[in-house]
């Protein structure tokens, strides 16, 4: 929505003063200036990049036209998550634990919380972490130096579509020079018509450098930039796992372990302590209810 708007006033800002200034709007509009432009942008950035990040730069773009950042709802359930994982660990040891790490599609703990289950690779992050605790050979600076690695690898990866879309953004003024100089080259030939045609045909071919400057710095530019904030705002929920996890293996409790990962959240979408005990209390009811289930089926 905020991208919509920002198109919407830089849109109206631009046009609006051109025609104030007594210039003709028609004149902006050259769609074979635009087809060069963005036609080259779009073959150098297939050439530039694999198919790989290609899908991943249109799925970026998806998150980042939706603000697709986790919101308090899907921190708390990261938490709540975790405090029922660590719960189960610590009252009722290993064997118990590790059916919900190896197949947590159809583990009841996993299942109450939707919303993390839907991010296969964030759930995959958790079970193999809790799957190292499990084992009980590692120590918690090895872990910690683990997630440490893991987490770059995962921050180069997730910023792959920014930087494809940055080296995007840095060459449209180029493209649009491209653009402009093939206009030049077109008013040239006609070297020998009136005044008012080759006019028309210089300031043709000036649109292409004015378009690509346009959309380097106020769509590209902006919109890879918005891709990052969204990246990266993603990214803070393995955050909050690895400091809730290194807390729990360095012996905190599990509501105390939630308080070192609930502090790396941000202050505009962190839940109060109140709401994650809250949550923690329905967590722990359910592990409740899941041993007396396991009781009676045994």
């Amino acid at each position: 929505m905020t991208i919509l708007i920002g198109l919407i006033i830089a849109g109206a800002s631009l046009i609006g003063g051109f025609a104030a200034l007594g210039g003709k709007v028609s004149v902006l509009w050259q769609p074979w200036e635009l087809l060069i432009i963005l036609g080259v942008a779009v073959g150098a950035f297939v050439v530039a990049n694999p198919m790989k990040v290609i899908k991943g730069t249109v799925v970026a773009v998806s998150d980042a036209l939706r603000n697709a950042v986790p919101n308090k709802r899907e921190y708390l359930d990261v938490l709540a998550l975790l405090y029922g994982l660590m719960r189960e660990l610590r009252a009722k040891g290993r064997n118990q634990v590790e059916p919900h790490i190896e197949d947590p599609n159809t583990s009841p703990i996993f299942q109450k919380y939707p919303s993390v289950l839907r991010n296969a690779n964030l759930t995959t992050f958790i079970c193999d972490y809790f799957r190292l605790i499990i084992v009980g050979n590692a120590r918690a600076h090895e872990i910690e130096a683990l997630v440490d690695e893991e987490l770059h690898t995962i921050h180069r990866d997730q910023m792959k579509p920014f930087h494809a879309m940055s080296s995007t953004a840095d060459a449209l003024p180029a493209i649009g020079i491209i653009a402009a100089v093939l206009g030049v080259i077109k008013a040239m030939g006609a070297i020998d018509q009136s005044p008012q045609l080759l006019g028309s045909l210089i300031g043709a071919a000036l649109v292409g450098t004015f378009v690509g400057i346009f959309f380097s710095y106020s769509l590209f530019g902006p919109l890879a930039s918005k891709i990052r904030m969204v990246r990266e705002s993603r990214l803070r929920t393995y955050i909050v796992v690895k400091q809730t996890l290194l807390a729990f293996m360095n012996g905190a409790d599990p509501q105390i372990a939630l308080e070192h990962g609930r502090k790396t959240i941000s202050d505009i979408d962190r839940p109060t302590i109140d709401e994650v005990e809250n949550e923690t209390m329905s967590a722990g009811a359910a592990g409740a209810d899941n041993v007396q289930d396991l009781q009676g089926a045994a």
